[in-house]
């Protein structure tokens, strides 16, 4: 059984930020790894023989960084693979809530919207985690980088439903056969996924998401009380979820 190194906090810091620096920055998840394990050992040494961090990887760590960074390669392939993957989930959450309305239905509008909000979500993280990992900063003052960043897809939502109201597109209807083909197709997918993934996160998310406010519109409830209970079930039961997978992982770390 392998060891674990031992290091200081500041060469711990240093380690993950450098890992989400060049995973930020679409490098290959296994080329991270050997450049981790062969700076921890370099740490590790230095460390031993009494010498600050700042001898392994001089006096800014950002242009270390960006030193390591530019010498390695963007996956593409894989890279493409998870915005596939991303793309196709973001749409699957908005399929099986409509599916569960009815027959689908979208403009070309709503489809290109969706990707291009999409693709802009996902740099944009991408664009904040690599930001923050080269800062010394407070969890406040990251929570506040991340927070507009995290709040963005649903402002860019809100805008494409008014667009949508406003400009007209063709439409693209599905039947009643196909919807439920694509729906079927859809849960297969998110159950793949989450299998392939190992969480549970996209199965809640969706459920939480898509099935308030179906079964709530079988009820006699009227329909402002079931916008409001929808909203508190719905954000109610993710936050639960995820506080429950926090607590989780930290007892077991």
């Amino acid at each position: 059984m392998k060891n674990e190194i031992k290091l200081s906090e500041q060469s711990k810091t240093f380690i993950e930020n450098l890992r989400v620096y060049l995973f930020s920055s679409r490098k290959n998840s296994d080329e991270i790894e050997e450049i981790i394990q062969e700076l921890e050992n370099h740490l590790h040494e230095a460390e031993k023989r009494g010498k600050p961090i700042e001898k392994i990887i001089g006096k800014s760590p950002k242009e270390y960084m960006e030193t390591i960074s530019n010498e390695m390669a963007i996956d593409y392939r894989t890279w493409f693979k998870y915005i596939f993957l991303i793309i196709i989930g973001s749409f699957s959450i908005t399929i099986i809530r409509d599916v569960l309305e009815g027959e689908l239905s979208y403009s070309i509008l709503e489809i290109i919207g969706n990707l291009v909000i999409t693709a802009i979500f996902f740099f944009s993280v991408l664009k904040g985690f690599k930001y923050i990992s080269t800062m010394k900063q407070s969890n406040w003052k990251q929570i506040g980088i991340l927070l507009p960043i995290v709040m963005l897809p649903g402002a860019l939502f809100f805008g494409l439903i008014f667009l949508n109201r406003t400009v007209d597109t063709p439409i693209i209807n599905f039947g009643n056969t196909a919807s439920v083909i694509i729906g079927i197709i859809t849960v297969l997918f998110i159950i793949g996924m989450s299998l392939w993934a190992k969480t549970w996160i996209l199965i809640v998310v969706v459920a939480f998401i898509s099935l308030p406010g179906y079964l709530l519109s079988q009820t006699s409830l009227p329909y402002e009380t079931q916008l409001i209970l929808e909203s508190v079930i719905m954000f109610g039961g993710i936050g639960i979820y995820l506080l429950i997978v926090t607590l989780l992982e930290k007892k077991k770390a």
